[in-house]
This record gives structure tokens, C-alpha cells and sequence, in this order.
């Protein structure tokens, strides 16, 4: 059977531990047998992202501004003792909030649903898709270790040389402080970002913060959403027969708990991504939520919402069988081609990524999975290992 060709590459993004692995065996098993793959290969593991300083994010992300689709594996964010195992030069910045805030955008997650895997809240019936700001906050924050007493300010100088200094504590002893920012433009962009994508889905899209407490930053985003809500976006959603509302954060994680499902939630960066793996695993499984970046520019970065699953990645170097739900990490392999293929209008490619999807749902629905699922199917199920299971999907696909 001819391959399919591609005209233009995806940027390709390799990362680290047990997604690493899998990363190449998709590509070997399910991919590569039927497409005449081309990409731009950016290695961020970890070493090479130490040797080069993390200029290979830098790179990798211009890369995706210039070729418009990119793909990624998930990425190790390195905490004190990532910095001693590897020997690093420095604790490295998340990579994806490095590229998150080159592309800006907003990043959508949303949850594979599988027949035979219900979620645990048994009221939920649809899809809940999480719309997660993807710049600035506690991903490109300053933080600094108070050694003793003193006093902690934010200084702020103007382009005239004018100072403003607002004190945010006397130290009596040491202590720890951190400095967030945002800017207005990247707020007003991932608010556009929300509504379009609302009036595209016919979804209602719900926002929510903590203005009560934070009522200079957290109040801005309120504030932004609603006034282009209220002058730009009323009369669609209105039209669209879909409602857009804000409410604190706390009484919105209640109303999604009681609620069928089926919005699309829009959240600040860190509460997107603590609220995500929340859906993501009360849906079935944090290995199957599914997440794109949409820039302004109309660039995308399809990736995994998880992490690289270090335990078994541990397991793996021992020589030790492992059970790795690779569905997310499918499902962003799927989505970039699928893209690649809009954009390249190549319909051929854009079934392949229909096709590679159904035969993963399918192999589940089949009984066929790993071992993090067995135990929520309901049905008779067969725990794979993480080859076995990628070997299924391609005998489903071929």
C-alpha cells in the first residue's frame, strides 16, 4: 500500500522517560507503516535541553511559528532533585510554559470517552473541555528565598523613570516570595480564544477566578472577558442558543460537579492545569485527556495533558514488564496530522487521523487495554502491557 505524503512538516517535539518510549513506538507501529512522515525534529529531553542551555525549546517553538503544527511528547520540569539526578546546570523552566509563552494562545483539553469507562461522577454525561490560559503566572514567575529580615517591595519604572513601590511584607525572618505577571493583550487574546471556540462547538462557556481575594489581577480577567463578552461576542452566543457567565472558582468547581458535563471551562494557567487532571482522571484516566495550544497567530501544539510517567519509566529500565496508557499521546499524534492535513488540504491525511482514533477507541471498546483502565471497564477486559496494547491498535488499523 503507497504511504501517504505529506507536503509540509510538523515540528516534532521528542521528551523524556516512559512517554520517550512510547513516542517512538507510535511512531514505528502506527504511523510510520502508513505515512511518509515528515517533521522537524527538536530532541527536549532533558540532557539535550541542558546542553543547549534550553535553546532547543526556544528553537523548537519559532519552529512551530514558521511550520504552524507541532507535536509533542511529554516533558520533564525539573525540581531539586531532577537537578542532581541529571546533573543539570540549573533548574530549568517548565518547557511548556517556555513555548506557551512564544505561541501564547490557549490550550484546550478535553477527555477521550470510551464506552465501558464511565466517569466517576455519575451525573456526568458529556465531555467537559477545560480552555487553560497559556502564558504568564506562576509558569513565568520570579521567585526569590528570604534569608533573614527585611522588607519585600514590587518596585514598578516607568518608561519615564518614575517609580512606583508597593511593600508586600516586613520580614521578621526568612521566608520565600514570588513575583507573577500578565499582560493584557495575552488576556484578551485567550479570552477571544474562548468565545470563538465556544461559538464553533456550541458550547456554553463558563469562566471563573478568585476576583473576591485578588482584586487587581484576578479582577482584570474578569473584567476583559466580560467587556468583550458584552461588546463583541452577545449577539452570536445569543444567536448560537449557548450562554457564557463568570463565577468564582470555588462555586464553579461545585457547579461542574453537579452539572451533566458538555461546557467548555475557562481557567487561569495553574488552575487549568490542576483542573484538567482533575476532569481528566474523574473521566477515567489522566492518560486520556487530550490537549491542543491554539495560538493567534493560528498555530498548534498537539500534546498529552499528562506527564512522562517516571514510575514506570523506573520499571522499564529494570528490564520490568509495564501496563502505559499511550491514548493521549495517540491522540496528539492524530490531531497534528489531522491539522496538517486541513491546513495542507490533504483529505487522505485527515482519515488517517479519523481512522488511527477509531481504532484506539475501538481496541478499547474491544476489551483490549491497559491496566489503568481494566479496572474501571465495565465489561470483560484483558490488561495489555504498553506494546501489546499499541500492537492491537495497529492490527485494528491495518
Amino acid at each position: 500500500m503507497a504511504k501517504i505524503q505529506m507536503k509540509t512538516p510538523l515540528v516534532e517535539m521528542d521528551g523524556d522517560e516512559m512517554t520517550r518510549i512510547l513516542w517512538q513506538m507510535i511512531k514505528d507501529k502506527l504511523i510510520l507503516p502508513f505515512v511518509d512522515l515528515k517533521t522537524e525534529y527538536y530532541d527536549l529531553g532533558l540532557k539535550h535541553r541542558d546542553e543547549t542551555d534550553d535553546q532547543v525549546t526556544v528553537d523548537s517553538a519559532n519552529a512551530t511559528l514558521k511550520y504552524g503544527v507541532a507535536v509533542k511528547c511529554a516533558t520533564i520540569t525539573p525540581n531539586a532533585q531532577r537537578v542532581e539526578e541529571y546533573n543539570l546546570k540549573q533548574m530549568w523552566k517548565s518547557p511548556n510554559g517556555t513555548i506557551r509563552a512564544i505561541l501564547d494562545g490557549t490550550v484546550f483539553r478535553e477527555p477521550v470517552l470510551v464506552k465501558g469507562v464511565s466517569p466517576c461522577v455519575t451525573n456526568w454525561k458529556k465531555p467537559i473541555v477545560v480552555a487553560r490560559h497559556a502564558y504568564g503566572d506562576v509558569y513565568k514567575n520570579t521567585e526569590y528565598a528570604v534569608k533573614g529580615p527585611g522588607k519585600a517591595e514590587i518596585v514598578f519604572t516607568d518608561e519615564n523613570g518614575m517609580e512606583t513601590r508597593q511593600t508586600i511584607l516586613e520580614f521578621k525572618g526568612s521566608g520565600i516570595m514570588q513575583g507573577l505577571h500578565n499582560t493584557d493583550a495575552s488576556i484578551t487574546s485567550f479570552a477571544h480564544s474562548c468565545f470563538r471556540y465556544a461559538l464553533d462547538q456550541k458550547k456554553d462557556l463558563w469562566f471563573s477566578t478568585k476576583d473576591t481575594i485578588s482584586k487587581t489581577y484576578d479582577h482584570r480577567f474578569k473584567d476583559i472577558f466580560a467587556d468583550l463578552y458584552e461588546n463583541q461576542y452577545k449577539e452570536a452566543f445569543e444567536k448560537a442558543g449557548i450562554e457564557y457567565f463568570y463565577t468564582l472558582i470555588d462555586d464553579a468547581v461545585a457547579r461542574v460537579i453537579r452539572s451533566e458535563g458538555g461546557m467548555i471551562w475557562a481557567l487561569k494557567n495553574y488552575d487549568g492545569d490542576v483542573m484538567s487532571d482533575m476532569i481528566a482522571t474523574a473521566f477515567g484516566s489522566l492518560a486520556m485527556m487530550t490537549s491542543v495550544l491554539v495560538s493567534p497567530g493560528g498555530q498548534y501544539e498537539y500534546e498529552a495533558a499528562h506527564g512522562t510517567v517516571t514510575r514506570h519509566y523506573y520499571r522499564h529500565l529494570k528490564g520490568e514488564e509495564t501496563s502505559t496508557n499511550s491514548v493521549a499521546t495517540i491522540f496528539a499524534w492524530s490531531g497534528a496530522l489531522r491539522k496538517r492535513g486541513e491546513l495542507d488540504q490533504l483529505p487522505e491525511l485527515c482519515a488517517f487521523a479519523d481512522k488511527l482514533e477509531k481504532a484506539t477507541i475501538d481496541t478499547i471498546e474491544g476489551g483490549k487495554m491497559t491496566k489503568d483502565l481494566v479496572n474501571l471497564y465495565q465489561g470483560e477486559a484483558t490488561a495489555l502491557n504498553s506494546e501489546q496494547f499499541l500492537d492491537a491498535i495497529a492490527e485494528k488499523l491495518a
